[in-house]
């Protein structure tokens, strides 16, 4: 019994230690050709009608069922790298800490999680036809509107980067950062009370999870994609 307690406390060491070794260590989310670290939402395999590799970049398919990339490892602390471009009108968003727990609407553009996750969105912010500043590109969506934002014209590839550290979360678009808040925050709780989230109480309450890219139904394409943990 000794023996087994020692062996169990060794592999318990050895994990901590190679979750420790990957901070700070950069983890090649996509490469321009290989799909391996994602999968469809509530999906084992890629959702190869939803999502096709188009000139190094991983983008969305029209006409199909639209079906949301999660990440198949999940993050708690971590900075996410990518670049990323809509089509005219087109719309499409970054969520983190996400948990696979909602079945997709039939006919709903919508992720299945959207009204339970902070969402870093993505937006052709001029032909959409919600102008919305506090649901433009780079907000909070619908809670906070971004500012020192600065975007290329649709068809062109802007860079961003998402950071969760702890409650604290930025977003960053072109080299700027344009939003930051800090989740279950006094501030947070009262924006959420004035919105259309405030009737669900599990919003943004996930302590880890998936990262999840989100089929709106429009094009969408995203490229270098990479994660650190913090």
């Amino acid at each position: 019994m000794k023996r087994k307690i020692f062996y169990l406390l060794l592999s318990s060491v050895f994990y901590v230690g190679s979750i420790s070794a990957q901070k700070g260590k950069w983890t090649i989310l996509f490469d321009g050709s290989s799909t391996d670290k994602f999968r469809g939402y509530n999906m084992q395999t890629f959702p190869q009608d939803a999502w096709k590799v188009e000139d190094g970049a991983l983008a969305t398919q029209t006409g199909v069922p639209n079906i949301d990339l999660v990440t198949k490892e999940a993050y708690k602390n971590f900075e996410l790298d990518f670049d990323w471009k809509v089509s005219k009108a087109g719309n499409s968003g970054v969520f983190f800490h996400m948990k696979e727990t909602l079945a997709h609407q039939s006919g709903n553009g919508n992720s299945p999680n959207w009204l339970d996750n902070f969402e870093f969105q993505l937006l052709d912010d001029i032909n959409f036809n919600d102008t919305a500043a506090i649901r433009s590109a780079g907000s909070l969506y619908d809670l906070i509107i971004p500012t020192n934002k600065t975007l290329k014209p649709v068809g062109d590839y802007n860079t961003a980067k998402l950071i969760v550290k702890g409650n604290h979360v930025e977003h960053w678009i072109n080299g700027k950062k344009v939003v930051q808040y800090e989740m279950n925050s006094p501030a947070m709780t009262t924006l959420l009370a004035k919105s259309k989230f405030s009737k669900n109480p599990d919003y943004g309450k996930s302590p880890d999870g998936l990262i999840m890219l989100q089929h709106h139904g429009q094009k969408v394409w995203f490229k270098n994609i990479k994660v650190k943990r913090l």
